[in-house]
């Protein structure tokens, strides 16, 4: 699936807030180059920290407090 695919899964997820989304992805990714491990069953030796981080987000693995459903 494409990336703009996921950012609008991982944007409705969050309220269409694009500011909360950025700050989550950019958390998320600082904590994955530290050494965290991805919350993806997926094979993610090939994607960058960010697109992990939106993954994590669409897919519902990772919750943004504030937005859980």
């Amino acid at each position: 699936m494409r990336i703009e695919q996921k950012v609008s899964q991982a944007l409705a997820r969050l309220n269409n807030d694009r500011y909360v989304l950025s700050i989550a992805v950019g958390q998320r990714a600082d904590e994955l180059s530290k050494g965290a491990k991805p919350l993806l069953t997926t094979n993610t030796l090939d994607m960058k920290y960010t697109d992990i981080a939106i993954e994590e987000i669409a897919s519902g693995v990772l919750v943004v407090e504030g937005f859980e459903k």
